[in-house]
């Protein structure tokens, strides 16, 4: 590894975040700015200048890494299913590379959190690291040896729309399927069961204070949560094996999840030991914006420029 500059961009709906990596990866800078939403031509504008501003602050030019709410199509390059709409359709990484004049790395954001964690957060040293993301959605990316596994179609650790094993109602997801782990384990979904079950309207962080309390409808809804997030996690386990399935996302605070689920997934795991480990984020919110940084160092460059 050279000590060259590693930036990474954080694009969201609503703010946009850079950080500057040394070779160690420790921050030399951060810097976070609203998300021109909707405006696609003043979204690329402003990457470019973050960049800009960050090399000039620092006296020395990077490799830049860029992960995006939404995916990269295989066939002609243009951002497919980013919630942030008005990336849709758009050849963002070309546009970026003739913006910045260098080679840029585009990746969805979930694997840039699996890829920080493997890197050097609660995955590190694992030769198998499972992300997932639990918040207003439920997404998740796969390393192995260091090294993302992106997949033949660009969608290796998309786990939140598979059906949820055990449901007998299943519920609509906004992709247009029904029964979508989505539709369970997001944060919106947590709220919206809790409702549904007479529960009153409260945030996730309420929701678990009352808990812990001794209020038995909000204690029953976290219990319905971990009985799903663990038979859902048990489908990645049989299927990936993987050391070290690390949680991010709003919903990654529930500290009771790291006990609970791995006791309620060992009967959905077909083995007698269960050797995965359940483990919170090590960097917070910083974790995407710095898996963006790392992917100039590790991400596979077949996939990084296809």
């Amino acid at each position: 590894m050279t000590d060259r500059l590693r930036l990474g961009v954080d694009l969201g709906g609503t703010k946009t975040e850079i950080i500057a990596l040394d070779e160690h990866g420790s921050a030399l800078l951060r810097r976070r700015t609203p998300t021109p939403r909707d405006d696609y031509a003043a979204t690329v504008a402003q990457i470019a200048a973050l960049v800009r501003a960050a090399e000039n602050e620092l006296g020395r030019s990077g490799t830049v890494g860029i992960g995006i709410p939404g995916a990269e199509s295989l066939v002609d390059g243009r951002i497919r299913n980013a919630n942030s709409t008005w990336l849709n359709g758009r050849p963002l990484r070309a546009d970026l590379e003739a913006a910045l004049v260098r080679p840029v790395r585009l990746m969805n954001d979930a694997n840039c959190f699996a890829l920080s964690e493997a890197t050097d957060g609660a995955g590190a040293g694992a030769r198998s690291v499972f992300g997932v993301i639990l918040g207003t959605g439920v997404g998740g990316g796969i390393v192995v040896e260091g090294r993302l596994w992106v997949g033949a179609n660009a969608i290796a650790g998309e786990w939140g729309h598979n059906p949820l094993p055990g449901e007998h109602h299943r519920l609509p997801c906004w992709c247009g399927r029904r029964g979508c782990i989505e539709s369970y384990l997001s944060g919106p979904a947590l709220l919206a069961e809790h409702r549904r079950e007479g529960g009153e309207a409260a945030s996730v962080e309420e929701i678990v204070d009352r808990a812990e309390a001794g209020d038995a409808e909000c204690a029953a809804t976290l219990t319905r949560y971990e009985a799903r997030l663990a038979r859902a996690l048990a489908t990645v386990i049989n299927l990936l094996d993987p050391q070290i399935i690390v949680l991010g996302g709003g919903l990654s605070n529930i500290r009771r999840l790291y006990e609970n689920v791995p006791r309620l997934w060992t009967p959905h795991v077909f083995c007698d030991h269960v050797a995965t480990r359940l483990l919170p984020n090590r960097h917070g919110d910083s974790s995407g914006v710095r898996g963006a940084a790392w992917l100039g160092a590790v991400v596979d460059q077949e996939h990084a420029h296809r």
